[in-house]
């Protein structure tokens, strides 16, 4: 009995972990944003796929991630830093706006536009599986004795992917509430919160170096050796 609940704690707390961190909510005007000019086809395929991403994403942390991260010698600053600049960037290009071809119906911008996939990123990666999100995921390293704790915690990312889904699939109705213009307006807004969210990423990062206890023990040294 005790094995059953230990296994379902680990699904509950997975998802009480994982859930906060990508917070589909927040990022549903995000994905209208990224989305917009998209069919209602298209969008659904590509929040599909991006959640299927996530979670082969955090599932492949969650088994190699720390063999991954040393073998590679990444840090979790490593990550939330180049995180934090592909966020930034992304939201960058929404705040300034990439230019347009005003004949949109030259071929070469309608075949550009159908070729045009957000589902791996930023979708998947960093806005449901960010740096918060896979570090998480590799701390519940330390909680996996036996192949039936990693089974339950697979099971609780899937839980927290299907919620993702279902949330930012509610909010494509929006998209028929604002209108164009308002998309426009709000893709602009997002692109300067996202901007933001990318920069304070960077600074998680350098402060996670500079707080390193190997860093501060180095400056220590070398102030002393002066």
């Amino acid at each position: 009995m005790s094995h059953v609940s230990h296994f379902w704690e680990l699904i509950l707390g997975t998802v009480i972990a994982l859930l906060p961190i990508i917070n589909p909510l927040a990022s549903a005007p995000s994905f209208l944003a990224i989305t917009e000019g998209d069919s209602r086809e298209r969008r659904l395929q590509q929040l599909r796929m991006a959640c299927i991403y996530m979670v082969a994403i955090l599932v492949s942390f969650l088994v190699g991630g720390t063999f991954i991260m040393s073998f590679f010698g990444i840090s979790i600053p490593g990550l939330r830093i180049a995180g934090g600049l592909l966020v930034a960037g992304i939201g960058s290009t929404m705040l300034v706006g990439p230019a347009r071809n005003p004949n949109r119906n030259d071929p070469a911008e309608i075949e550009a536009r159908a070729k045009r996939d957000v589902s791996f990123s930023p979708l998947a990666m960093p806005m449901l599986s960010g740096p918060g999100s896979i570090a998480v995921t590799i701390g519940f390293t330390s909680l996996s004795t036996h192949w039936h704790d990693y089974v339950a915690i697979t099971l609780g990312i899937i839980v927290v992917a299907i919620i993702s889904y279902v949330v930012l699939r509610l909010s494509e109705r929006v998209v028929l509430v604002i209108g164009v213009n308002g998309m426009n307006a709000l893709s602009k807004v997002m692109g300067f919160l996202i901007l933001c969210i990318g920069i304070q990423f960077v600074v998680n990062g350098v402060l996670g170096i500079v707080a390193d206890p190997a860093v501060v023990r180095g400056i220590r040294d070398a102030v002393l050796a002066k």
